[in-house]
């Protein structure tokens, strides 16, 4: 049964009114406009007849209010009053009521307007329901168009879109490029539906190293973008790459496949690397290009290579003298020492090195403890730099990973000699260092051709 709210402060209009329609309808009656609106904040109804001259508040303010909120501004309106001239039934119209019934009122002519008026409603209803219905499937379908069918992340057309309007917005931020390395093996040896496992696991991985605002799209095949919105910090970004290719290697590697399948991500930063997702895609997929020819397993910023490249201008240069200034960069002594940033490259290579060759080569992660601020871990880590430097050969390489941790690949050695050679530099460390708190421990493992993920 429908509700009408009647509000008058006449009690002969209202019990006339009740009369007239409660065999109809559920009639609630109030005298003021305060009260009407207090029984609607919780209670509800479907017309409302609200007279315009009451005292505190007349009908035109009950409106208003009515209006201003969004649940109450869709009930019908029909206004009561005892004025029937044409500037009162204009006004009427202009706050918003539906129509208005002149007092004292012919009960028929009351029932046919409230009658016609919650059949009005009852279709407008109907036709907001249908539309918002078919708002809702047209959504649906551009959001299914939008998303690659098998991972459910998005496709290029629409990652196109969305990263052109961050960057169009003044927001930055990086393209990383991600590519699965020798995924053509899995879908050879173990199957399409291994393989399809698998991109569902890459693009799952993806998700948990993404923050809100990043855009994660797959390109096609294992070829997969995230654009990360609003971060351009190359150590930041690193750290993102470095935990999505451990993450998903050993995700790989506890499947048990033996298809050395590896990941690599070239990256490109804006405005720097591109100022829209074309540019910043064809940015990011030279980098990558680099990752794939140096070993792969491994991510890439395109402004490095440029600025490197930069560098070297347009000097043109021949084989002696590329032999002469490689070899007067050589100091001749001591191990190696390089930024972490391109070690991975280095250990890439080293890996491959030992897979052909079956050689001996041992990893050696030193780690400093035991200080209570970073000034006095600095120092000790420089003394371990120094120690490394004075006891290996030149044929050794070594790169601060952190501010505390150290790592040594040593070339052409067996693991009883490598447990010698560091404690050799452990000695030595102990000899320089002066601050009795400070501890330095070392792990030692040998390096395999094959990758290993723990």
């Amino acid at each position: 049964m429908k509700t009408i709210l009647v509000v008058d402060d006449d009690n002969v209009n209202l019990q006339t009114t009740r009369e007239v329609l409660s065999d109809t309808y559920k009639v609630i009656l109030v005298k003021k406009g305060q009260q009407a609106l207090a029984y609607l904040e919780t209670g509800d109804c479907d017309v409302i007849l609200l007279d315009i001259n009451m005292p505190e508040m007349d009908g035109f303010e009950v409106m208003r209010k009515l209006r201003e909120s969004e649940r109450l501004r869709e009930i019908p309106v029909i206004f009561l009053t005892g004025d029937n001239d044409s500037e009162t039934e204009a006004r009427c119209f202009k706050e918003g009521a539906i129509d208005f019934i002149a007092k004292p009122f012919v009960p028929a002519v009351m029932l046919h307007r409230i009658g016609r008026i919650l059949e009005l409603d009852e279709l407008r209803r109907g036709l907001a329901d249908r539309l918002e219905q078919k708002i809702r499937e047209v959504s649906d379908i551009k959001n299914r168009a939008g998303h690659d069918a098998l991972t459910g992340l998005w496709n290029r057309q629409y990652a196109e879109e969305a990263v052109n309007t961050i960057l169009l917005s003044g927001s930055g931020g990086a393209v990383m490029m991600i590519d699965m390395d020798n995924f053509k093996l899995i879908n050879d040896n173990y199957g399409h539906i291994a393989g399809d496992k698998t991109l569902k696991m890459f693009a799952d991985t993806m998700r948990e190293f993404s923050e809100e605002g990043d855009v994660l799209c797959r390109i096609g095949g294992d070829e997969f973008v995230i654009f990360v919105k609003d971060v351009t910090s190359k150590p930041e970004l690193s750290l993102r790459a470095a935990d999505i290719i451990h993450d998903i290697c050993r995700k790989i590697d506890e499947n048990h496949f033996e298809t050395d399948t590896s990941v690599s991500i070239g990256i490109s930063i804006a405005p720097g690397d591109g100022e829209d997702f074309a540019s910043l895609y064809n940015s990011a997929d030279k980098a990558l290009y680099f990752v794939k020819q140096n070993g792969k397993n491994s991510y890439h910023f395109f402004s490095d290579r440029m600025a490197a490249e930069s560098a070297r201008g347009e000097k043109t240069i021949s084989i002696d003298y590329l032999q002469d200034i490689m070899d007067r960069a050589d100091g001749g002594t001591g191990a190696y020492q390089m930024e972490f940033e391109s070690f991975h490259h280095v250990y890439n290579f080293i890996r491959r090195f030992v897979e052909r060759g079956n050689k001996n080569v041992q990893i050696v992660l030193f780690t400093v403890s035991g200080a209570d601020d970073a000034k006095r871990t600095e120092r000790a880590v420089e003394i371990l730099e120094k120690s490394i430097y004075s006891c290996l050969r030149r044929s050794d390489i070594s790169t601060r990973y952190s501010g505390h941790q150290v790592i040594v690949i040593l070339m052409d050695i067996t693991s009883e000699n490598c447990d010698m050679v560091a404690e050799r530099i452990t000695d030595n460390f102990n000899k320089m260092n002066t601050d009795g708190q400070i501890q330095l421990e070392y792990g030692i493992a040998r390096l395999s051709g094959k990758k290993k993920v723990t």
